[in-house]
């Protein structure tokens, strides 16, 4: 991929500008992923991205092809979203609580479904920072090193911040869990 993201690089850099929509579509739903897991809302989200999108686009001569275009992109997503954030001054309102309409009728279905909505509640939980980190880290498979150049965080706490918050959210789902199946 990372061969292939040059290729389109150089190309858009000579100026093929087309090749630039292949690379939005390439990496836009993980790009969207980072920017709601800071921002919360779809809305706010999609407009973080199209303008890191944008960002990216004028400063892709900037880019130094050493490193992998995703990492370098998702860095500008990440901060694009947490200067909105900074902006509009969020405030993150408490998830209502999910109620089963009928325990005894749960299929199998039922079951990952409930599971995945108890993950998405205690990830939202987390604070916007760990939610990122284990977005990359777990969804796409990101690096320690890759999460350092994206979060500007150092290694080290990078790999404090993943224990730390793979622990909390695990408490989060146990007590979660415990509410609901009582």
């Amino acid at each position: 991929m990372q061969n292939n993201d040059s290729q389109l690089i150089s190309r858009i850099l000579e100026g093929d500008v087309s090749g630039y929509a292949i690379l939005v579509d390439r990496y836009k739903n993980l790009a969207f992923t980072i920017a709601f897991r800071i921002l919360g809302k779809r809305e706010d989200s999609e407009e973080a991205v199209q303008d890191a999108f944008v960002k990216a686009f004028h400063s892709l001569s900037s880019f130094r092809q050493k490193a992998k275009f995703s990492t370098w992109l998702y860095r500008i997503v990440y901060n694009t979203a947490i200067s909105k954030k900074r902006l509009k001054g969020y405030e993150f309102q408490s998830i209502e609580e999910i109620r089963l309409a009928d325990p005894q009728v749960e299929t199998d279905e039922d079951h990952v479904a409930e599971q995945g909505r108890l993950l998405d509640m205690a990830m939202k939980k987390l604070p916007e920072e760990d939610r990122v980190i284990l977005t990359l880290f777990y969804i796409e498979e990101s690096s320690v090193e890759e999460i350092h150049t994206i979060t500007g965080l150092s290694k080290a706490n990078v790999k404090i911040r993943l224990f730390r918050a793979r622990k909390k959210l695990q408490e989060l789902i146990n007590s979660s869990s415990v509410l609901i199946y009582s």
